[in-house]
């Protein structure tokens, strides 16, 4: 046979297409029942990092206390490491989520108004693609990428078309505009012992 016609048969059939209805699919039932640290994503299950490094860590850390220190609204709660219930088959973990209004107990239910993801090479394509575009679908109000190597945050607000970048944040306070409420976020407070 010649390359031409059936060349896919020496290269591109030599590999095999898994097709996603082959694939398992899970539920938080399922989730519930794992060892270890997964989010769960389209039914689709995606092992978390292990540990984070100390900065990382550290930059979760500060970024609870900076929000809980800000937050003036009696139903606005600060979570850190939390599961999100986004649907049956997709559970996540933001790093640090602020939530409005969130009765349940045992794990978020409604939509964060803000998520905080701290980026390491391990985390990023996730954090940058997928958590970014499940973020904007689910109307994430503001999505907040930090940056350890560069101490450098990236806003991102949710619109009418999406998320639109807001800007790259070091030094300066930025104004999260709630429905009920507004919380001033110091960056320079959080990255200043870092420096």
């Amino acid at each position: 046979m010649e390359n031409g016609e059936f060349g896919c048969r020496y290269k591109v059939c030599n590999m095999v297409a898994i097709h996603h209805e082959y694939l398992p699919h899970y539920t938080y039932e399922d989730y519930k029942l794992w060892e270890g640290n997964w989010e769960l994503i389209g039914g689709i299950p995606y092992a978390m990092a292990p540990s984070p490094v100390k900065i990382h860590q550290k930059l979760m850390g500060g970024v609870f206390a900076l929000l809980n220190d800000s937050v003036q609204c009696s139903t606005v709660e600060v979570l850190i490491s939390t599961d999100w219930k986004v649907y049956e088959d997709t559970i996540i973990r933001p790093d640090v989520a602020v939530v409005c209004g969130d009765e349940n107990e045992n794990f978020i239910a409604k939509t964060p108004a803000i998520a905080f993801e701290v980026v390491s090479p391990a985390t990023a394509r996730k954090d940058e693609g997928l958590k970014f575009g499940l973020y904007e679908r689910e109307k994430v109000a503001y999505y907040v990428l930090v940056y350890p190597d560069t101490l450098i945050a990236k806003v991102y607000r949710n619109g009418e078309r999406g998320f639109d970048k807001v800007g790259d944040f070091d030094r300066e306070t930025f104004c999260f505009e709630l429905d009920d409420c507004h919380i001033d976020f110091d960056f320079d407070a959080l990255f200043s012992r870092f420096r």
